[in-house]
């Protein structure tokens, strides 16, 4: 079963459960879905559901640092609650003790020997961790190993 298919059976599931911040969540998931392929005439596949998600994903967590700065305890529970809920459709995330191997393996696969093969190493990366690892944690890696 696709990702949208199954955020769409999920939403059905929550409004006969009667699950109104459950429900709100998949409705925020799915109008994301719906404005992505109405801007780009297409209809998603997993992988372009999955950047949605991780969007999505970095907005909640973008927000969580801001409120909890501002001291918005109730924003910052609604956030995280959220969060929680858009992490259930996203495969399951790449231990962080894996990542720096990971990124040595890749560096050495592309050749990479400054800062100019960033880019090369990260959309090589890209397609092998999608939704299973922070995208900004990978970067701040790739880029130590590369700026030494």
């Amino acid at each position: 079963m696709s990702v949208k298919l199954r955020i769409q059976e999920d939403v059905k599931a929550a409004m006969r459960a009667g699950d109104k911040p459950r429900l709100g969540t998949l409705r925020l998931i799915m109008a994301g879905i719906r404005q992505r392929e109405v801007d780009e005439r297409i209809s998603l596949d997993d992988t372009q559901v999955l950047s949605v998600l991780e969007k999505m994903v970095k907005q909640r967590r973008e927000s969580i640092v801001q409120f909890q700065q501002a001291g918005r305890d109730d924003l910052v529970g609604k956030e995280t609650a959220e969060l929680a809920i858009i992490r259930e459709y996203m495969p399951e995330q790449i231990d962080a003790s894996e990542l720096p191997a990971l990124v040595d393996s890749v560096i050495a696969e592309v050749g990479a020997t400054s800062m100019r093969d960033m880019g090369k190493v990260m959309g090589r990366i890209k397609s092998k961790v999608q939704g299973r690892a922070d995208m900004s944690l990978v970067s701040e890696l790739v880029k130590s190993r590369l700026g030494s």
